[in-house]
């Protein structure tokens, strides 16, 4: 596990490595790179529906990865702890197995309850437009959220305090999509800010939450033809209907709005967090580290 170094060098260069100032310029950066990067993989786009559309978004996460490696090299003075080549193909399977089971889990229980209705099979659908957004959604907010947020608030604050700020965050980043309301926000907050702070804290390296959050999304659009964070049902692969409560159903933001699903990720999040601290993934607050390595010289 990669340890936070003190800051050194010219004043100027020390202001611009410190956690708070990272961070700012690191969301900014990013966030610019996140939107220039779905503009390949958007509708406008003349391969739009094509095997095409899934490679540009491919290429733009990959675009991403190589922007956060010269970003931590260059900006931040250190090397990428984040997304380290050896054990890379892992740790992504894994991912997308952990997200594509948690949400056939999830979606299971709400079919039990009533809350969704399989009607046969559509077909490829939106294949191509669903794995785009996956791999574009999941990469870079994972990036913005994990890789930029809590590890520099992990760095000034602590992990619980980076745990607690990014979930709150990444909540009301969903707060504007089509269909949101305040609870969808708190649900995503609770469900998906716990789980994949926690799949950060259990492995350090960001390929496993990534695939969680690609996996989460291209699952819920394609598989189960369910909106993805608001916004129209996709055609995916089966023909599905939700009926019911609100509570249950997620209504017009999807299923990741429903009762269920901050239950099954929650519990999910919760298990993957023990893991984390068992493999001794908690840091204390920047003035407890340093006052631990001046009592320790």
């Amino acid at each position: 596990m990669n340890q936070i170094k003190p800051v050194t060098g010219s004043l100027p260069l020390r202001i611009l490595r410190y956690p708070l100032t990272a961070m700012i310029l690191g969301f900014v950066v990013f966030s610019f790179a996140y939107g220039f990067s779905a503009q390949p993989a958007s509708r406008a786009m003349p391969w739009h529906g094509t095997p095409f559309q899934a490679l540009a978004a491919l290429i733009g996460a990959g675009l991403g990865v190589g922007l956060y490696k010269l970003f931590r090299r260059y900006a931040e003075g250190a090397p990428d702890f984040e997304f380290p080549l050896a054990g890379a193909g892992r740790e992504l399977g894994a991912g997308l197995l952990f997200g594509f089971l948690l949400f056939s889990v999830m979606t299971g229980v709400v079919w039990l309850l009533g809350g969704i209705q399989f009607h046969g099979l559509r077909g490829m659908g939106s294949l191509w437009g669903m794995l785009a957004l996956g791999i574009i959604s999941g990469t870079f907010e994972e990036i913005l959220f994990r890789g930029i947020l809590f590890r520099q608030i992990e760095a000034m604050l602590g992990t619980w305090a980076a745990l607690a700020i990014t979930s709150i965050f990444f909540g009301a980043a969903h707060i504007f999509n089509p269909g949101a309301t305040w609870f969808s926000s708190f649900a995503i907050a609770v469900e998906a800010g716990i789980l994949l702070g926690a799949a950060y804290m259990f492995t350090r390296h960001l390929w496993f939450p990534v695939a969680i959050h690609a996996a989460w999304n291209f699952t819920q659009g394609w598989v189960f033809s369910v909106p993805v964070s608001g916004g129209n049902a996709p055609e995916g692969l089966l023909i599905t209907t939700r009926t019911g409560p609100q509570w249950l159903t997620g209504g017009d933001f999807g299923l990741e709005a429903s009762a269920v699903a901050m239950v099954v990720a929650t519990l999910a999040g919760v298990v993957l967090l023990v893991l984390a601290i068992r493999r001794d993934g908690v840091r204390p607050p920047m003035w407890v580290m340093r006052r631990a390595t001046q009592t320790n010289e």
